[in-house]
């Protein structure tokens, strides 16, 4: 016996789950560290620069700045000058993202920052959009 057309799309969805899990192809890593002292030391920072595709001075720059603290890179992660929590330093590398990575177009992470004369641009490559940002590279 031949099955209809409907009668195969209505056994079809019967197999097929109830929902489908979700997963995000971009994920910031969540920052990794410990307190030494006075200090805070960030241990997987390359892994988080390497995942936003920016450079590690850039965004050692930035978060510094937004935490009106003293840092340098070492080979093996950051130090901060300062105790720090980890939830405040993921806030800034989340900022960070809105308004260095991700496009604000298509909100996507296939981001490029050009430096044009004295002007820095977002140039997503997903869709084309290319917006100034405020950064000294």
């Amino acid at each position: 016996m031949v099955e209809s057309y409907e009668a195969l799309i209505e056994k079809a969805y019967k197999i097929l789950p109830e929902t489908t899990a979700k997963e995000e192809r971009f994920v910031i890593p969540k920052v990794l560290g410990h307190l030494q002292g006075n200090r805070t030391i960030i241990s997987n920072f390359y892994t988080i620069a390497d995942t936003l595709g920016r450079k590690p001075q850039h965004l050692l720059k930035y978060i510094l700045k937004e935490l009106a603290a003293p840092g340098e890179l070492k080979k093996n992660g950051v130090i901060i000058g300062t105790k720090v929590p980890a939830s405040r330093i993921n806030e800034k590398i989340e900022k960070y993202t809105e308004e260095f990575v991700l496009c604000k177009e298509c909100r996507k992470p296939d981001t490029k920052l050009l430096k044009e004369g004295n002007f820095v641009f977002l140039k997503c490559m997903a869709c084309g959009a290319r917006q100034s940002v405020n950064a000294k590279i």
